[in-house]
Order: C-alpha cells, then structure tokens, then sequence
C-alpha cells in the first residue's frame, strides 16, 4: 500500500498518508499504481458530476467547473509536462536543444498556444459527449490516462541521462505492466465495448504520441509522460463524443441479428 499513496500523492493533490522521504525506487515501483490512482480520480469526479448535473446539467457551465476540478485534483502535474514538451517539440530545434527548452520552468509561447488549444478542445467534447455517456466519459478516461502513461514509460529509452522521470523508466518492467494492466482492464471491460473503444484510442494517443516525441528526443521525459496522459484522456473523449450512444446502438443491432441468424 506504501507504493499505492507514493503514486497517490506524487499524481495528485490527495494527500493520505503524510510522506515527508521518498527515494527514486519508491518513485519508480509505483508506476504500477498509476491506474488505480486513476480509478481513485474517476470516482471523485464521478461523485462531483452527479451533483452538477442535477443542478446545472450538461450545460458550459458544467464542463468549465469539471475541467477546472480536474486540475485542482492533479495540480496541474500534467499540464506542466504538456506545456514544457510542446515548448521543445515545436521549436524546430536540435535534440540537444529541444531538451534544453523542455527543461527550462518558464513557458513559451508554443506551450501556452498548446495548453489553451487542448483544454478549448476538452471543453468542447465534454459539452459534446452524449448524456448517457458523460459519467462513463468522467470515470475512464483519467484510468486510461494513467494507462497510457504507463505505456509510453515501458515502451520507449529515457532521453536525458539522469531526471525523476529515469526512475520510472528503470523500475517499469512486466510485473509493472501486468499489475497496471489488469487495474485498467478490470475496470473497464465490464462498462462494454464502446469503453472497450475509447480504452483502444486512449492507449493507441499515448502510444503514437510518446514514438513520435521519442523520434525527435531519442527517447522520452517526465514531461512527454504528462503530455502522453493528457492527449489519451482527449482521445478518450473524443472517442465517446464521436461513438456515443449511436455506435452503441449499431452493436446491438448487430447482435441481434447474429443471435436471429445464427443462434448466438
């Protein structure tokens, strides 16, 4: 459980235990935890969105409070790590020199144009998910974020020679992927395919995201591991908003007539 609430509370705001030491090992076998954190973040903002929708409904009003709730609840973690890496990747720069950029705390202009253009996107698609989606939209997509995190960590080199991120690159190995894995399928593969689909797209945003930084970088940071959780839970939502109740009908109608035609 030790290695739980170091993931809890270097992801989030939550703070459980108190943890005054923590050493890179900590830092790196809690990589494991990422989706279960996730999950603890799915049910906190489930609870908050069925408090909104019964006063606001699924108005602008309601997606503005939701995002704003997600960032108090991580901080802004991952959005640092966007900012910064969209600094480096866009400046058309060297490896060395987009490292260099990524790891100056200021912001640029590339990174602030990134992070306004994402959350105008995240906004939009949670005003745009069908209503019998949006709880589910909520609930999975900072699962699947922390999923994809953990995916482009196992899946791709560190880029710099030592950094926070190094530890859990070190330390991701299969027992990580098959805890992490197995969190995030117990979770979501009872919820149906269309959560099947969006699990698909989130992992598949991250994957893609953290091979086309690792081309650029020769390998990954911390802050492509927070850019990487973002863009999955935007595709997450993304996926919902275009799948949404219309595919979930097509599927059933397709089984149905598998089940007249050939007895399944």
């Amino acid at each position: 459980m030790r290695l739980f609430f170091v993931a809890l509370q270097f992801l989030t705001r939550i703070h459980i235990v108190k943890q005054d030491s923590w050493t890179a090992e900590d830092f790196g076998r809690s990589t494991r935890f990422f989706p279960l954190v996730g999950l603890v973040q799915g049910v906190i903002y489930l609870i908050f969105a069925w408090v909104l929708l019964a006063l606001l409904g699924q108005s602008a009003f309601f997606a503005s409070l939701m995002l704003i709730l997600t960032i108090i609840i991580t901080g802004g973690l991952h959005y640092d790590g966007f900012m910064d890496t969209m600094d480096g990747l866009f400046s058309a720069r060297n490896r060395e020199c987009m490292l260099k950029i990524m790891k100056d705390s200021r912001v640029g202009s590339y990174g602030a144009l990134a992070a306004i253009c994402l959350i105008l996107l995240q906004w939009s698609l949670l005003r745009d998910i069908d209503t019998d989606f949006i709880m589910m939209a909520l609930y999975i997509m900072p699962i699947i974020g922390r999923m994809g995190m953990v995916l482009v960590i196992a899946s791709f080199p560190y880029a710099r020679p030592e950094g926070l991120g190094k530890a859990f690159a070190e330390m991701t190995d299969k027992k990580t992927l098959i805890v992490a894995g197995s969190t995030t399928i117990a979770a979501i593969i009872p919820l149906g395919i269309v959560a099947e689909a969006s699990l698909i797209a989130g992992l598949l945003a991250a994957y893609l995201f953290g091979r086309y930084s690792a081309s650029k970088l020769g390998g990954v940071t911390g802050d492509v591991y927070g850019a990487a959780e973002l863009l999955a839970e935007t595709a997450v939502m993304g996926s919902l908003c275009v799948l949404g109740s219309n595919f979930y009908d097509l599927c059933q109608a397709c089984l149905e007539i598998l089940r007249c035609n050939f007895g399944y």
